[in-house]
């Protein structure tokens, strides 16, 4: 469907490059953790053996920066999951059963919804002195499905009136079966346009909070992380900050164009 408009295939076409690059980075590339000689090669500018150059302590630069492509794709593809899981899973059952489940689930989504998420994270990540990834995905996944889940709900409320749920409750279906084969299924294009733009934002949430020192902990590269890294050597070596933040930018670009084509095509009102 994204394929069908330019911005949605230019959209496709980058970020299957950017996994493409990091999943072929390993085989291809020196590794990120490789320190080549801090006398000669620290802080070196782009050339053909290092095409991003070198940084402070002579890293290859684009191996760190498509290392820090698997790190952040990982992130955001396992905590979009989990909070659509999550927002999914609350919105059918507050659209479906209505009354006081629907009230007293809407009234905890508002509640959730009146505490800013990055005020959350902080506030959940400064405590610990290292997160462990895991534990990172699974704040940011559990801390980001109150959108989505009010977003079902609206669907849901639309769908379980329409004719075919109507019959199968005639016929006898149970509640389970009606969620699962009938309004589950007709919300997964709201879903799928959700989880597209949920990615561009946990990947700018990751790296925010890396550059604060709260997300992925170094050595491991972080896009976020490398360009708080580069702060002491921004003017003497640019280019350890600049290409993090680029691949940072055309990233959550593509994933922008993707949703947005995703959206047109989705919407009735296009057709």
């Amino acid at each position: 469907m994204a394929w069908r408009t330019p911005r949605g295939r230019a959209g496709l076409v980058f970020l299957g490059f950017v996994a493409g690059l990091a999943l072929l980075g390993p085989a291809l590339l020196p590794d990120p953790f490789r320190q080549f000689d801090l006398l000669e090669l620290a802080s070196t500018p782009p050339s053909a053996e290092h095409p991003f150059g070198t940084d402070q302590l002579s890293r290859d630069v684009l191996s760190r920066v498509v290392s820090g492509a698997r790190i952040s794709l990982s992130v955001a593809a396992l905590a979009v999951t989990l909070s659509l899981t999550l927002g999914a899973a609350v919105g059918l059952v507050a659209g479906y059963w209505g009354g006081a489940v629907d009230a007293a689930l809407m009234r905890l989504v508002d509640g959730a919804l009146a505490v800013p998420r990055l005020f959350l994270l902080l506030l959940v990540l400064a405590v610990p002195e290292r997160v462990p990834l895991i534990i990172l995905i699974l704040i940011i996944g559990t801390t980001g499905w109150f959108t989505t889940s009010r977003l079902v709900r609206a669907e849901t409320l639309r769908l379980r009136e329409e004719s075919f749920v109507r019959a199968a409750e005639a016929l006898g279906a149970s509640r389970r079966r009606i969620i699962f084969r009938h309004l589950l299924v007709n919300t997964a294009g709201p879903l799928l346009v959700a989880a597209t733009l949920g990615v561009g934002d946990v990947i700018l949430l990751e790296a925010g909070l890396s550059f604060l020192g709260l997300g992925v902990q170094p050595p491991a590269p972080s896009w976020g992380g490398m360009i708080m890294d580069a702060r002491p050597v921004l003017e003497a070596a640019p280019w350890v900050g600049i290409f993090p933040g680029i691949a940072i930018t055309l990233t959550v670009l593509a994933t922008n164009l993707v949703g947005d084509a995703l959206r047109d095509a989705l919407d009735p009102r296009g057709a």
